[in-house]
């Protein structure tokens, strides 16, 4: 898919759709230039409430007259749009033309800021990809270019850059387990090494054994697969050490181990490495924009399976940085591993730390499906990442750090306990336990069990992997 710029005008130009986007009451810009083409036809539609600026709301307009354009798509983009309403309604557009191969498709936009064009952009390019990955008749076709009516060239081109990471993550995530393991997601990360100012190292089994992460390969044991760890840095200006190290979650595939989960619990855990394709994504993108920032990313990458090597509920691990944890769920792996990755990150002496996964079903009862979890030992840091996520349109929630919540976390035998002692609190316990593997560094940590994968398509996004985050870290990369 290429995305560039077009000063045809909505009459002339010869695109296989175009979309118009209409803001207000008032029929102003492309859209009374639309109106006036097609002899008052849009004001008709308006009239018969036919065609709405609600914010995603469309409308299909086949063969209209006076354009050469065969279809038409208006998307409603509210009265004041912010970042959020434009990547939705580019997005919404973008879905409906996909359902047939299209050479091209134009957006006719009002004028917008280059925040907003960026996100509508993005939303452009996301809403036509779809999870399809192995169907031989495919359910959504991206067109073969995206053509948007703006002098703002740079603006346009960063919505691309940021919707390609945000659509590598979700294919990532998309992947059958057959298809993405631990090795074959590692080796996924290292082609990002031929991007610009970007080296990627790999820790194989073995290097994770003599740097002692045993706490990760307690959780990978039970597997056929042998685990691997992903550090991802990005260079993009001259500091001794990285402003933000993103760390991610990357549990290929999580049966629940010896504390098995029932079938209906496992049909979607190809998805419980949602965090480490996050950061994967999120490097690309950043990479792609050529951001003058320091940025690590790592990703712990393992399966949690069921053999009779697998870690057992009453054994105790060792982490990385020797703190001893007594196993009473093998279905509470998540923090067992970024315990391990957060050490090595702490090695890296970043400025910030903010850490994502796919960790708790308790935070989705808390928050809903929609709505990322925030936990934070930084006040200030976590207030950044609120901010960075408003500005792009992603909801996010700050949960409490209560110091009484680490006492469930007391064990009898070892240091700690990898679960609270109730199944009250339990995205808190969660995070607390994870608070004890980043010392005295800046930390915010995101539960995006939630958000990460839907089940069915939502108006502007196909279902399964949403590429959540990846748009605020790339905002917060910025301002590093």
């Amino acid at each position: 898919m290429i995305t560039s710029l077009t000063s045809e005008s909505i009459q002339d130009i010869q695109a296989d759709a175009i979309v118009v986007g209409l803001s207000g009451n008032a029929l102003t810009g492309f859209a009374a230039e639309l109106n006036e083409a097609t002899s008052g036809g849009l004001q008709s539609l308006l009239d018969a409430g036919q065609a709405k600026s609600k914010v995603g709301a469309t409308t299909s307009w086949l063969q209209p007259t006076g354009i050469q354009a065969p279809v038409i798509v208006t998307v409603g983009l509210g009265d004041t749009p912010n970042a959020g309403d434009c990547f939705k309604a580019a997005g919404a557009a973008a879905k409906i033309l996909a359902d047939q191969q299209r050479s091209s498709v134009a957006f006719y936009f009002p004028e917008l800021d280059s925040a907003l064009l960026e996100s509508a952009v993005a939303g452009s390019v996301v809403g036509s990809q779809g999870q399809d990955l192995h169907k031989k008749t495919k359910s959504l076709y991206p067109p073969e270019q995206i053509l948007w009516a703006s002098t703002n060239a740079d603006a346009v081109t960063a919505g691309e850059n940021i919707a390609t990471g945000v659509n590598l993550t979700r294919t990532l995530v998309n992947q059958p387990p057959n298809y993405i393991y631990p090795e074959s997601f590692a080796d996924q990360a290292a082609e990002l090494g031929q991007l610009k100012n970007v080296s990627v190292e790999i820790w194989d089994q073995e290097r994770l054994e003599a740097e002692n992460c045993g706490s990760l390969l307690g959780v990978a044991q039970g597997s056929d697969k042998a685990p691997r760890l992903a550090i991802l840095r990005y260079t993009g200006k001259d500091s001794e050490n990285p402003s933000l190290a993103i760390v991610g979650k990357g549990v290929t595939y999580d049966s629940g181990g010896l504390s098995l989960k029932p079938s209906e619990g496992q049909k979607t855990m190809k998805c419980d490495m949602a965090g480490a394709a996050t950061v994967v994504g999120t490097i690309k993108a950043i990479a792609e924009m050529e951001l003058p920032c320091h940025v690590v990313g790592l990703v712990g990458l393992v399966e949690n399976m069921v053999s009779g090597n697998s870690y057992r509920l009453g054994d105790v691990l060792t982490a990385r940085n020797g703190k001893t944890i007594e196993v009473l769920n093998t279905d509470a792996e998540g923090r067992l591993v970024l315990a391990d990755v957060l050490d090595v990150t702490l090695g890296l002496n970043p400025d910030h730390i903010v850490d994502l996964a796919t960790l708790t079903g308790a935070c989705c009862v808390a928050l809903g499906l929609d709505i990322a979890g925030l936990f934070t030992n930084d006040q200030s840091w976590c207030d950044q990442i609120i901010q960075s996520a408003a500005a792009v349109g992603e909801e996010v929630w700050q949960l409490p750090m209560t110091p009484h919540f680490s006492d469930q976390l007391k064990s009898k035998i070892a240091d700690l306990r990898n679960i609270g002692a109730g199944r009250w609190g339990g995205a808190i316990t969660a995070a607390k336990f994870l608070e004890e593997f980043v010392g005295d560094a800046s930390w915010t940590h995101m539960d995006i069990a939630g958000p990460a994968f839907a089940d069915s398509a939502k108006s502007y996004i196909d279902g399964g992997a949403s590429g959540v985050m990846v748009r605020t870290l790339v905002n917060i990369a910025r301002g590093m």
